[in-house]
């Protein structure tokens, strides 16, 4: 099995080029990583390459054995003990948001749990196969979400992997839980007003549609709302908050 490069590459003429993907050695493990994150497509594989610097090789059967050590004993599935167990070897708290960046890149489709697929193909995608290298990357996973179009990808994702199975929008306990941690990072100053107003007003599940304008209007409203426009296509819950916050002069507005 060859890659071949594209003729753009400038390394595409050079044999010694390491961005070239043979069956030879170590690179043959490198090719299938890049080929399975773009479902088998050479040209998606190639921009998959290119843009995972950190890429390595990883040792396919270690990660079998790192599955195998958290699984359930009757269920190919690593359920809430296992994670535990995987936070306890990873030196982390079960809180830490750091978890919801690893379930992101496991592209996991429940909270707490992870099937064989997600969990082996997750740390593909982190470039690790043992604990220790694992516990080594959980800085450069936290980091990321310090990036802004990642940030973004977390905060939507968390949206459907903390949603009870079978359920179209999100249960209030759990979203003010997970907003608590996902804007703890970004320094809102009015995510405790928010969860409040949530409490005493709404006390309702939160769609997808809320869930995903708020970050917009985390974004784009500076705390004094000098900038939010009362005729703007905010949720209606979004709209009660700003009368919330200046109804009971939480905020002075600054028109």
């Amino acid at each position: 099995m060859v890659f071949k490069l594209s003729p753009r590459c400038p390394g595409a003429r050079n044999p010694g080029h390491p961005c070239r993907l043979t069956k030879s050695a170590a690179n043959e493990k490198v090719a299938l990583q890049a080929l399975k994150a773009s479902d088998w497509h050479l040209e998606g594989a190639f921009d998959f390459f290119y843009s995972q610097p950190q890429i390595s090789v990883v040792n396919t059967r270690h990660l079998e054995d790192i599955f195998n050590r958290y699984k359930e004993p009757d269920s190919d599935m690593i359920m809430v003990e296992g994670v535990s167990q995987l936070c306890n070897d990873l030196q982390v708290d079960p809180q830490d948001i750091v978890m919801l960046v690893i379930s992101w890149h496991m592209k996991a489709a429940t909270m707490c749990e992870f099937t064989r697929q997600e969990f082996i193909g997750g740390l593909q995608s982190i470039g690790v196969d043992s604990i220790e290298k694992f516990r080594g990357k959980l800085p450069s996973l936290r980091a990321e979400l310090k990036d802004d179009n990642k940030f973004r990808e977390i905060y939507n994702f968390a949206f459907t992997w903390a949603r009870e199975k079978g359920q179209k929008s999100l249960s209030l306990e759990t979203a003010i839980g997970m907003w608590q941690l996902l804007f703890a990072e970004r320094n809102w100053p009015l995510l405790d007003h928010w969860c409040q107003f949530l409490q005493v007003r709404h006390n309702k599940a939160i769609s997808r549609d809320t869930w995903a304008q708020l970050l917009e209007f985390v974004k784009t409203i500076d705390p004094q709302l000098s900038n939010y426009d009362d005729e703007g296509a905010w949720p209606y819950l979004i709209d009660e908050f700003v009368e919330y916050l200046t109804e009971n002069g939480l905020v002075q507005r600054k028109r």
